[in-house]
């Protein structure tokens, strides 16, 4: 389990929702706003391009003193130096990952369930993101919604920071909160916003 002080504003690329615009533009104004954790989420890109995009994403965030994970590849995430990996729940167990990234990098997991939050817990994770909590188009292949009651549960007998994802707007963030998440993990929320610095602000706000 680290012992940093993670952002608690988690947000997560997706070039498909950036209503055609780079995501080299939207991540520079969501860092100005305040944003600095961001995990590269491109599930389609092969690893030549993937490599070519974080190129140009890692200065960015690194910019702005950011961290930046990088989803599921623990071979890039130690050749483009990155601050950690962000496993799937059916990916490499977290004590693999760690044994391959040592101490120095996070390890952050997306859990569906608190049963998957504790086994990720227990095997030595740095974060984890708990959803979809509530309703959202990204996350459907994923199972109905959790609910603020299932991440209350997971909450309450789960010691690490949980992130809450699905569906995450800023007049949903006191609930999620309330329920004792340590933060949420966004995409759309800032990626389709006609404003990325103006919802990134009002996201951290309501963090705050």
């Amino acid at each position: 389990m680290t012992s940093q002080i993670l952002p608690r504003l988690y947000l997560l690329t997706d070039r498909h929702q950036t209503l055609h615009r780079s995501l080299s533009s939207v991540l520079t104004q969501a860092m100005e706003a305040g944003a600095r954790m961001i995990q590269i989420r491109e599930k389609d890109l092969g690893t030549r391009d993937l490599i070519s995009l974080s190129h140009r994403l890692l200065p960015l965030v690194k910019q702005h003193q950011g961290k930046v994970l990088l989803n599921d590849r623990i071979d890039l995430v130690i050749a483009l130096g990155a601050d950690g990996v962000h496993l799937r729940s059916d990916s490499l167990p977290v004590s693999v990952a760690r044994r391959l990234l040592g101490t120095g990098h996070l390890i952050g997991v997306s859990t569906h369930s608190v049963e998957e939050a504790r086994i990720a817990e227990g095997e030595g994770a740095d974060l984890i993101v708990l959803g979809p909590i509530y309703d959202t188009s990204s996350k459907r292949s994923y199972g109905p919604p959790l609910g603020v009651q299932v991440l209350h549960e997971a909450c309450r007998t789960i010691h690490l920071p949980i992130f809450a994802i699905g569906g995450i707007t800023p007049t949903r963030i006191p609930h999620v909160l309330s329920s004792g998440a340590y933060g949420v993990a966004v995409i759309s929320s800032i990626l389709q916003s006609l404003s990325i610095q103006d919802s990134t602000r009002e996201l951290l706000a309501r963090l705050s």
